[in-house]
């Protein structure tokens, strides 16, 4: 099979859509790997920005994109008919909800629609963006079958005249101990011989494939995995919530469980859930499983519980403020961390934004500082014209409560607590770091 050799002594071109958080490393890993790399985005900015030798994502550091660039193993573009010229097509778009929080297929459908286009034989495209199971075969396959009329009136035969797979990304920005090369990846083809070609792709730059049986599979498995952690963190938000009322410190007795050496797995609570994945792919499944008559009340119900938690900060806002007499209506506040994670710029789905709103639905003037975000850009949900404001002693001691909402290891939690008036902490940061016992820290 040419494709299998052209993968084998890596004269095959890998042609990545979306570069962003997943796209990006990927495509850099092929390209270090040997590859040639075409990446492909509708942002002229970030095209100019990597051709230029530098990243735009906080913890991809520029030289990774410089090294590659300058070898000519990597070029990024917004000329969508240079697909023709890739042998592996692999789509990283967007996949996320809609206003009625159902799939938007929009970015999906979109790309194949303009992969269609150019889509010859002897390509492989692999679909990675997290979605329903059966994207991969209801959406794809049909207008991938469909283009082959183009030469002849023939439709193409997936695993004859094309290869097409599913291996939904695995990406954790900036974790510490996995990245890229280093997650293994589940693979799933629409048949043997697409799951056979894409393995050998993506055996190149991973530690491992694990291939399933279908892309059905494949996509299931993506949502499993952050289900799971779905409803493990509801869990632990309900419980902190439970134990608040109790009088028990749920961070202490999450530890404590934590010293178990089977049965347990530690989840922590938090403001509510961030980032593309959590947040959005139980929603996913709920949605298609209503195509088969199944209510997910589980699944749905650790989604009410995640999405409450913002409700429950600004509660305890409110109880701060009235312990010195104030009322959430006219008060000042400032949110530290916009970021989803700590010690990133990744604001997807953050719930930070859902703070702002809240607090400022209630009459506070709201502020925010965060180290790895100067401004908060236009983004599809929010539209918050703000700056980052210098976190030094005497703008902390300016605000009437200060809430923690994302835990940056930059911060200096010792002047935090020293210069600031009352202080929501969200994620157990201040204990961590050995400051307890301050009357005017409340956890949240």
């Amino acid at each position: 099979m040419e494709l299998l050799k052209k993968i084998e002594n890596k004269s095959a071109v890998v042609g990545i859509i979306g570069l962003g958080y997943v796209g990006l490393p990927l495509g850099l890993e092929f390209a270090s790997k040997g590859f040639k790399v075409l990446g492909f985005d509708l942002d002229k900015a970030k095209i100019d920005y990597l051709n230029e030798g530098s990243s735009y994502i906080k913890h991809i550091d520029s030289k990774r994109v410089k090294d590659v660039v300058e070898k000519k193993s990597f070029f990024a573009t917004a000329d969508f008919s240079r697909l023709s010229e890739a042998d592996a097509v692999i789509i990283c778009v967007p996949t996320p909800l809609d206003e009625h929080r159902e799939p938007d297929m929009t970015y999906v459908v979109n790309t194949a629609e303009t992969i269609a286009k150019y889509l010859r034989k002897g390509q492989l495209v692999s679909l990675e963006s997290t979605t329903y199971p059966g994207t991969t075969e209801e959406i794809l396959l049909p207008m991938f079958e469909k283009a082959g009329e183009r030469y002849g009136g023939k439709k193409f035969v997936a695993g004859k005249d094309f290869y097409l797979s599913s291996s939904p990304e695995r990406e954790d920005p900036n974790n510490p101990s996995y990245n890229t090369a280093t997650i293994p990846k589940v693979v799933g083809g629409v048949t043997q011989e697409c799951v056979k070609v894409a393995a050998a792709l993506y055996n190149n730059v991973v530690v491992k494939t694990v291939l399933v049986s279908s892309t059905r599979a494949a996509e299931a498995t993506k949502l499993t995995e952050n289900i799971y952690r779905s409803v493990n963190i509801a869990l632990v938000n309900e419980l902190k919530m439970v134990f608040d009322r109790m009088n028990i410190d749920v961070w202490e007795v999450i530890e404590a469980a934590s010293t178990k050496p089977f049965g347990f797995q530690p989840f922590f609570p938090g403001p509510g859930l961030g980032g593309h994945c959590i947040p959005i792919d139980p929603f996913y499944l709920t949605w298609k499983a209503r195509e088969y008559e199944v209510h997910t009340r589980f699944i749905e119900l650790a989604g009410e519980v995640n999405t409450h938690m913002p409700y429950y900060v600004l509660e305890k806002g409110g109880e701060a403020l009235n312990r010195v007499k104030k009322s959430l209506n006219g008060s000042s506040v400032l949110i530290l961390g916009i970021a989803y994670k700590k010690d990133i710029d990744d604001m997807r789905e953050s719930p930070s934004f859902r703070l702002i709103e809240l607090f400022r639905e209630k009459g506070c003037k709201v502020s925010y500082n965060d180290p790895y975000v100067p401004k908060i850009p236009k983004i599809r949900k929010y539209q918050f014209d703000m700056k980052s404001i210098e976190l030094t002693k005497e703008n902390l001691s300016k605000f009437d409560l200060v809430v923690l909402s994302t835990d940056h290891s930059a911060y200096d939690y010792k002047m935090i607590a020293e210069s600031a008036a009352l202080i929501v902490d969200s994620r157990n940061v201040f204990a961590k770091n050995g400051i307890v016992g301050i009357n005017k820290i409340i956890k949240a």
